[in-house]
């Protein structure tokens, strides 16, 4: 059974920065994408670049399977719901606007 949280948008990304590990399954609704996929790797903010915390990802799909790097700042505003799947649990997670 998943466990459900209503989080900020900002408490969100926090979750991704603490709980999400290389390796776990991340689902990330924004906009009007679904993106689903292992977790390659995550990167940390850049300030000089302006970049915010990015998640490195293996899309799972028989038509799409590709890597891509889904940066948490240009989502922001659009982000809608994260499923975080690992061995043990499942928790989704519901922005709260």
């Amino acid at each position: 059974m998943a466990e459900e949280i209503l989080l900020t948008t900002d408490e969100a990304i926090e979750y991704v920065r603490n709980n999400v590990k290389v390796g776990d399954t991340l689902e990330i609704s924004y906009n009007r994408i679904f993106a689903p996929g292992e977790v390659l790797g995550i990167t940390e903010e850049d300030e000089e670049t302006g970049e915010g915390l990015r998640v490195n990802m293996q899309l799972n799909g028989e038509i799409l399977n590709q890597a891509v790097e889904i940066d948490f700042k240009e989502i922001y505003d659009d982000l809608l719901e994260m499923v975080h799947i690992t061995e043990d649990k499942e928790t989704v997670i519901e922005i709260d606007f």
